[in-house]
């Protein structure tokens, strides 16, 4: 999937889990935008690889693209990580969320991801759809009515 995809769809993730719990609802949205685009960490050419352009090389160096942070193992570490360097658990959620559903995108895709790192296994759902395909437009464009859906669930008492 595309960093816009990914972003559309930390943003619906969040707003989701942000209408049916009590976390700060603008806290755990912005971490999930910025938790959808993690795990691409380990791409060069990806939103958070061009920011990054070192880690980014060593983290591929070690692991290749969509392995390791694009893993169980990667989630679980970030989760204790997390927990144990942030205060807010807003945030910590948030960024917990927009890799899950990073992960869960990347699973739409032919190429997959290998979910359980360090086993070499490929894990993606029996319907794919190509990177920047015309599939990918339609779930960006599904995404897009749940994040407006969501949205108005969390922040439409504002409006």
């Amino acid at each position: 999937m595309t960093g816009n995809t990914h972003i559309i769809g930390g943003l619906a993730a969040s707003l989701a889990v942000a209408q049916v719990t009590n976390y700060e609802p603008i806290l755990l949205v912005s971490a999930g935008v910025v938790g959808a685009l993690i795990p691409d960490i380990c791409h060069g050419g990806s939103r958070i690889g061009r920011k990054f352009k070192v880690l980014s090389k060593v983290i591929n160096t070690l692991f290749g693209h969509r392995s390791f942070t694009h893993s169980l193992l990667f989630l679980g570490l970030m989760a204790l990580l997390l927990t144990s360097f942030v205060d807010n658990e807003s945030i910590v959620i948030g960024i917990l969320v927009g890799i899950a559903s990073h992960l869960l995108l990347d699973m739409a895709t032919k190429n997959g991801i290998k979910l359980l790192f360090p086993l070499k296994v490929t894990i993606r759902f029996p319907i794919t759809a190509r990177t920047g395909g015309t599939a990918e437009y339609l779930v960006f464009a599904a995404l897009s009515v749940l994040t407006v859906y969501f949205g108005y669930g969390v922040f439409g008492k504002y409006l």
